[in-house]
């Protein structure tokens, strides 16, 4: 600056020196003005970062490790693993069953786990799956233990590159200890959710580019057979369609399966929010911010809790999924229809809600006799099965306690209804259910109506909690 000044001093006392020449140092000096100026606000604001961070106690260099990349959502968190027992993944796979597991105080279920997801698979489903566990547990004793037992049982999975067993070492960790207590948790389970959204979000950040799709599963689940040909399917159905989550266990974060291109922001959300809530509710927020509104579920569901001590101080945890069924492979096709009734519809639960892959139902108050529920498909269709549920878990004796099911062929409009004028009796519900298998060799035609008529009067109120329809 004094060297500036004296510039600007000799520049009065030169009398041949031009205006112009004189505006140029003058806009040199504004330049240098400028310049300090801008490291002046540099230097402030590097003060206030490091009296934030002294504040926060963000002044170890392993939280500096995690959270230096978060301002680029997309790209993946800067992280060196440890594999414990690996072998190169040759080839994108075409999903990523993604497992975190810590040492328990009671049981272990990990190896069954492992065990339940290879057993359920076939020889061809195996080809396109890769399974990542995720060793959380800073105790390095219990992780070689682990590992020993991993690679005795499952060396063939390993050497093939189907299993792939890894450890984020500690010093990557944000810090754990002091954190915020909400929902007036105690600091031990402050500690333990908070701990455990990092490792899902080191264990997400390493298996985004594994596969094409991933799903997140608990070290104390059970699969239902074949359920990847299950998942293909339902993923097939929705081409053309908008979502970010789809669910196949209705409980905590068992069975969320999302594209793996949303694997690196998911993993970033997870870490920014690691304090303030369970993993599971994290996940609803993900699903919501990137607006998916409604939650989309199907149903059997596809994995089961089997633990029955949780890995948080070894309490007790009998939750169970009542929509799990061993044998799902069977998912129906349920093809584009229109839903129609006459029967008095309780607030939103309309009708097409029974006829949707999301978990929703149809709802009505009490049915009459001549009632009707009816589906009309967009072209004639050979149907295989046809299955039909009423009531639910906690209104049990909201069924169709007397009513019947009818097919028909010839559409017509009736009242500005598309309907059919030609019916035939399939068979009689059983304690609010219908379901009945080869259809196509029942009846002579292709079907384009379906109809649920009531035959007795009931005081009870009506669900038709799912529809499904298998095609040829």
């Amino acid at each position: 600056m004094k060297y500036i000044f004296q510039i600007l001093d000799k520049m009065r006392c030169l009398r041949k020196r031009s205006t112009v020449s004189f505006l140029g140092v003058l806009v040199i000096f504004l330049l240098f003005m400028n310049l300090y100026i801008e490291d002046s606000y540099v230097l402030e604001g590097d003060k206030q970062l490091i009296r934030e961070t002294s504040t926060h106690q963000l002044n170890s260099e392993r939280y500096v490790h995690t959270f230096k990349d978060l301002s680029n959502f997309s790209g993946t968190i800067n992280v060196t693993y440890r594999y414990l027992a690996a072998t190169p993944l040759h080839r994108k796979r075409y999903l990523t069953i993604g497992l975190s597991s810590v040492k328990r105080k009671k049981g272990s279920y990990l190896l069954e786990t492992i065990k339940s997801i290879f057993e359920q698979s076939s020889y061809e489903e195996l080809k396109e799956i890769s399974v990542v566990v995720h060793l959380a547990d800073f105790n390095s004793s219990w992780r070689d233990v682990m590992v020993q037992d991993i690679t005795q049982k499952f060396a063939h999975h390993i050497i093939a590159g189907r299993l792939m067993v890894i450890h984020a070492p500690e010093e990557y960790y944000p810090v754990l200890d002091g954190l915020k207590r909400n929902y007036n948790d105690p600091e031990d389970r402050v500690r333990f959710r908070s701990k455990q959204n990092v490792d899902y979000a080191f264990l997400l950040n390493f298996c985004a580019n594994t596969s094409d799709y991933y799903v997140m599963l608990e070290d104390d689940v059970r699969c239902s057979k074949n359920f990847l040909t299950a998942i293909k399917k339902v993923i097939a159905s929705l081409q053309g369609t908008y979502w970010v989550t789809l669910e196949f266990s209705k409980l905590g974060y068992i069975g969320k399966l999302y594209h793996s291109h949303d694997l690196p922001r998911l993993a970033h959300f997870l870490l920014m929010f690691y304090q303030e809530m369970p993993c599971d509710w994290l996940l609803t927020h993900f699903r919501g911010l990137l607006a998916q509104k409604n939650v989309i579920r199907f149903k059997p569901s596809l994995f089961q809790h089997m633990g029955y001590y949780s890995s948080y101080k070894g309490t007790e945890n009998k939750l169970k999924d009542d929509d799990f069924e061993e044998e799902s492979f069977d998912i129906p096709d349920n093809p584009p229809a229109s839903l129609y009734t006459n029967m008095n519809v309780f607030e939103n639960y309309e009708a097409s809600k029974a006829y949707s892959s999301v978990d929703e139902y149809f709802w009505g108050k009490p049915p009459s006799v001549g009632d009707t529920f009816v589906i009309v498909f967009e072209k004639p269709l050979v149907i295989k099965k046809i299955k039909v549920n009423t009531g639910t878990e906690d209104r049990q004796n909201d069924i169709l306690h007397h009513g019947a099911l009818d097919v028909g062929k010839i559409l017509m409009f009736r009242k500005q209804v598309r309907q059919c004028d030609t019916y035939s009796r399939l068979g009689e519900f059983k304690n609010g259910n219908f379901e009945i298998s080869e259809v196509n060799q029942k009846i002579p035609f292709d079907i384009q109506c379906i109809r649920i008529c009531v035959t007795k009067t009931q005081k009870e109120w009506l669900i038709i909690r799912s529809i499904s329809i298998w095609t040829n």
